[in-house]
């Protein structure tokens, strides 16, 4: 979310950040709203403040009439007549304010300086590491994962529909393996603080992360209750010190937890969703961190080193992605993709996002903290990565550790979670 202030001093930056996105003509009328929204909103303002102050003048002159036992009739009946029309610009000034708001929270985010302009033509490659597998000879995960018996795509769907699988035996056993590697790596070499969180939350803190109100479309909704089913552990875990204030002293801090997470995918028409590729449920681990507008950059280098930590270590080809700005998520102002490769796919799968946020999330949520005793509060930056998300790594595992009899042997890091060097 911005500040409203963005309407009026610097309008001309925030639609240089929509034509960089390439949504200026899409934003243009919003944008054209909310300045006059704006100036309405503060002409109201004043008109408040001047009928407060002359309803102020008012009562101090029908006290000192009634104190001289003077007539007061007249005055008495302005008075109310004052409080009437406080009350309906009071009225108008709320549906302004909720009008100018809903726009703010319309609005995407204003990317870095640093961030290319353009659509998904124009992200970069900006390294790569290991060495891809040949994908001659290799199955794909779905194949492979059949043959083994860790893959139950048929009885997924049947009990839940598409994008629904079961796991089964060393497949369920792996994932609970990655959850706890993950989690244990995280909190033991990255000093990140674990915590276990709702998977149900209410609309405020779905506005709080951005998934609401623009993507209500894609979110699992409770009936009958303002419950939603989380589509990543960032929206709990973001919202941990919404409406707080933190101290100075508490920056940096990083949370790391476990989730399911829950995705319509309404805009996935026409997307690979072969396998473990794309899934309204899934498993992820993911890190979140708070920091301070001056430790940003250096923190989103941070969180993204750790989940590259994580595919280093199980030795999976990787290759890291500045998205272009018309391909970054709406709350994002820099967002890294990390790819694994999959010889059996034949391409690189998307397996982590790492995304800073600059204060938009802390605008929606709240979330402030006090540089020194005594200072202005300021909102935290917040930042935030898949650190992994399960199906994708699994599928690359699969894929790219499959030998020629059909097994699959695990990466070491895996053997004492899964207690056995292969699969099959």
């Amino acid at each position: 979310m911005h500040d409203y202030r963005v309407l009026r001093d610097d309008v001309e930056m925030l639609r240089g950040a929509m034509e960089r996105r390439g949504k200026r003509d899409q934003y243009e009328p919003v944008i054209a709203r909310g300045i006059a929204l704006d100036a309405s909103r503060r002409a109201m303002i004043q008109a408040v403040e001047e009928k407060k102050a002359a309803r102020n003048q008012n009562s101090q002159e029908v006290a000192r009439r009634k104190r001289n036992k003077e007539d007061a009739e007249e005055l008495i009946a302005a008075g109310r007549l004052l409080g009437e029309e406080i009350a309906g610009l009071e009225y108008e000034l709320g549906q302004s304010q909720a009008d100018l708001d809903a726009i703010l929270l319309d609005l995407p985010n204003v990317t870095l300086d640093e961030v290319p302009a353009g659509d998904e033509s124009a992200n970069r490659i900006e390294k790569s590491w290991g060495t891809p597998r040949d994908g001659a000879g290799c199955k794909p995960h779905w194949e492979l994962a059949a043959q083994l018996g860790i893959l139950d795509l048929e009885r997924g769907a049947k009990i839940s529909g598409s994008g629904f699988v079961v796991m089964r035996g060393a497949g369920a056993r792996l994932t609970r393996a990655l959850m706890n590697l993950f989690i244990d790596l995280h909190t033991r070499e990255h000093g990140y603080e674990e915590v276990w969180v709702p998977v149900l939350v209410n609309r405020r803190t779905m506005i709080g992360t951005g998934q609401l109100p623009k993507f209500e479309e894609d979110m699992y909704a409770i009936r009958d209750e303002e419950m939603y089913l989380v589509p990543t552990a960032e929206v709990p875990v973001t919202n941990l010190y919404r409406d707080e204030i933190l101290t100075g002293a508490e920056l940096p801090r990083g949370f790391v937890a476990y989730t399911p997470c829950f995705r319509r995918e309404a805009g996935a028409a026409g997307k690979d969703t072969r396998g473990l590729l794309r899934l309204h449920q899934f498993d992820k681990v993911e890190i979140v961190r708070y920091t301070t507008p001056e430790q940003s950059p250096e923190e989103h280098e941070r969180l993204t080193r750790h989940a590259e930590t994580l595919l280093e270590r199980l030795g999976l080809p990787y290759r890291r992605v500045l998205l272009a700005a018309g391909d970054t998520g709406q709350s994002s102002a820099k967002t890294w993709d990390l790819e694994a490769w999959a010889p059996g796919v034949g391409k690189y799968l998307e397996v982590s996002s790492c995304s800073t946020f600059t204060d938009y999330q802390a605008r929606r949520a709240n979330i402030r903290y006090r540089p020194a005793a005594g200072e202005k509060p300021r909102f935290v930056h917040t930042l935030n990565g898949s650190g992994l998300a399960f199906p994708r790594v699994i599928a690359c595992l699969l894929e790219h550790y499959q030998q020629p009899d059909g097994t699959v042997r695990l990466p070491e890091v895996l053997h004492p979670y899964m207690g056995t060097a292969v699969l099959g």
